[in-house]
């Protein structure tokens, strides 16, 4: 008859508690590595380009899975089953560096006419109705200066999509580098989870606090 002495009962228990715990973080590392590949990621927003829908310090949700399924690291689509329309604010690899990562607007989809007049955006000899553009300048570039008031008309090629900052006058984006890519899409965004103002101070104003508070939970469209 063998007998298990005292000690060696509880090293048992620790070493078994240990494998537990052990267990329970890689399940939960490999879960949120899924969740972050393929279902949804957060993403900090740096800059005033999607002003006002979205604020420098808003942190955002996106969706990885609207528009299909891609495999991580080499970034290759094996399921597709939709695409962004118009109006989508989409997050994607900037064009001219894709390690960085942009977020704008859907405004021209493939096959679509586009053209800006004024600053007026003309979607197949249409006006836009654009009630989240927001203009700081009063200036009206023409052309020949440069493309941010005035540009086209062109057409949207297949798999590309013409995008824009809703705060026009102070966006780098589709009327400077072209379109973007289908591939090149990583998700629409979808919710605001915490909002961070860098500025903020002590008060009970919801727009000056550090915690923009009013923000959390909004859905962005």
């Amino acid at each position: 008859m063998s007998v298990i002495s005292q000690s060696e009962s509880v090293k048992t228990k620790k070493k078994s508690t240990v494998r537990e715990y052990s267990e329970a973080i890689l399940i939960a590392v490999l879960l949120a590595l899924f969740i972050r590949a393929f279902i949804v990621q957060a993403f900090k927003i740096p800059s005033g380009s999607m002003m006002t829908t979205l604020l420098i310090g808003d942190h955002i949700l996106v969706s990885k899975f609207r528009y299909g399924i891609k495999l991580p690291v080499v970034d290759k689509e094996i399921i597709h089953w939709d695409q962004p329309r118009r109006g989508d604010i989409v997050v994607f690899k900037y064009p001219k560096d894709p390690s960085k990562d942009f977020i704008k607007r859907v405004i021209g989809v493939p096959g679509d006419t586009l053209s800006i007049k004024d600053k007026k955006v003309f979607i197949n000899g249409k006006p836009l109705d654009e009630p989240y553009a927001r203009f700081t300048d009063p200036r009206i570039l023409p052309a020949a200066v440069g493309p941010r008031d005035n540009l086209g008309p062109i057409v949207v090629p297949e798999h590309r999509f013409f995008v824009m900052g809703d705060n026009r006058d102070e966006s780098y984006d589709s009327r400077f580098w072209s379109f973007v890519e289908a591939s090149a899409l990583r998700g629409k965004a979808f919710i605001i989870y915490w909002s961070w103002n860098k500025d903020g101070e002590l008060t009970l104003n919801p727009d000056r606090f550090f915690v923009r508070y009013n923000r959390i939970g909004h859905l962005v469209h």
